[in-house]
């Protein structure tokens, strides 16, 4: 199936220049939500791991649904200050700003094995922030899957310690 025809273009979002990739076509249509969601777990299947990590928000949607599927653990990755517990706090460039985000202190431990998952793989900046808060924390990145990759911004090349699977390519 070709999910890319249910991701939307938006441009000048979030600012100027940027052409923004809504998922929601894919999100509101049953068959190729299903498709995408059996296309994460096909790639997993020979991954050992406990828990999948997912930062806010897009990835929350495929996070919680692989890991319901796989029977694993999710942990969420967010925006600062929306924990509620004591939090690990990682800073990180996007290809258009700053931003931040946390991850309970008592989420993981040492020896813990973990799959990331973000819809868009852009410049990397955002999953190798994550790998590495995951990482000071004790844990192994067995695996990281998105939907979407934008090789023309070459994240994958801020990745290449790790595995790395992408449904759609752009």
């Amino acid at each position: 199936m070709d999910v890319s025809r249910y991701i939307r273009d938006i441009p000048d979002f979030p600012q100027k220049g940027i052409i923004f990739k809504d998922i929601t076509p894919l999100l509101k249509n049953p068959e190729p939500f299903v498709y995408t969601i059996d296309r994460f777990v096909e790639f997993l299947q020979d991954v050992d791991f406990d828990y999948i990590i997912t930062p806010e928000a897009r990835g929350f949607m495929f996070g919680s649904a692989i890991a319901y599927k796989m029977k694993k653990g999710m942990i969420p990755v967010r925006k600062p200050g929306k924990l509620p517990s004591q939090t690990r706090k990682v800073e990180y460039t996007l290809e258009y700003g700053k931003a931040g985000l946390e991850i309970h202190e008592d989420a993981l431990d040492p020896g813990d094995r973990v799959v990331l998952l973000d819809d868009v793989l852009a410049t990397g900046g955002t999953i190798a922030a994550i790998a590495g808060m995951v990482e000071e924390m004790g844990a192994q990145v067995q695996k990281m899957l998105f939907l979407i990759e934008l090789e023309f911004l070459n994240g994958r090349n801020v990745l290449d310690k790790y595995a790395v699977d992408s449904i759609i390519t752009y």
